[in-house]
Order: C-alpha cells, then sequence, then structure tokens
C-alpha cells in the first residue's frame, strides 16, 4: 500500500498521512512520526472507525487522542518517506 495525504478538512489536524491494510492502519504525523495501528494492539472496533475517519479526512488525530492514545503496535517513520 501507498501512504495517502490526509484531506485535513478542518485544518488544524496533526495527521499528515495515511496507510490502510486489511486489519491495521499506519498514521504519520506531521512532526514526521508514524505509527502501525492494528487489531490485536488497538482493536478492531477502533482500527475500523480510524479508516473511515482517515477516509473522511476529519477526525482522526482527536480521535487517537481522546481513544486510542499510545496503544500502537510499532511505530515505522524509519519506513515511511515524505
Amino acid at each position: 500500500m501507498v501512504m495517502q495525504r490526509y484531506s485535513n478538512l478542518n485544518g488544524e489536524s496533526g495527521v499528515a498521512a495515511f496507510e490502510i491494510g486489511a486489519d491495521y492502519i499506519i498514521v504519520r504525523f506531521a512532526n514526521g512520526d508514524a505509527y502501525r495501528y492494528d487489531i490485536a494492539s488497538t482493536g478492531r472496533a477502533h482500527v475500523e472507525t480510524m479508516k473511515k475517519l482517515a477516509r473522511a479526512g476529519r477526525g482522526l488525530s482527536t480521535f487517537i487522542s481522546q481513544h486510542v492514545r499510545n496503544r500502537y503496535a510499532e511505530r515505522v517513520s524509519s519506513r515511511i518517506s515524505s
């Protein structure tokens, strides 16, 4: 999969890009850090919500900070280019 630019419809998101897989989402933040959230670390319901928010381009950063926090599977910044 390829990272997609986050639409950022509110204009103030900390999310820059994302990649969606069958059972995970990778989120790259504006500071360059990227994290993989999967069903084992984050839970299926949260991952599916994050996928919907990423596609919609609104609310992903807020959802992560309010519901997911640091429950990511791994930090993957070194694998992802800008």
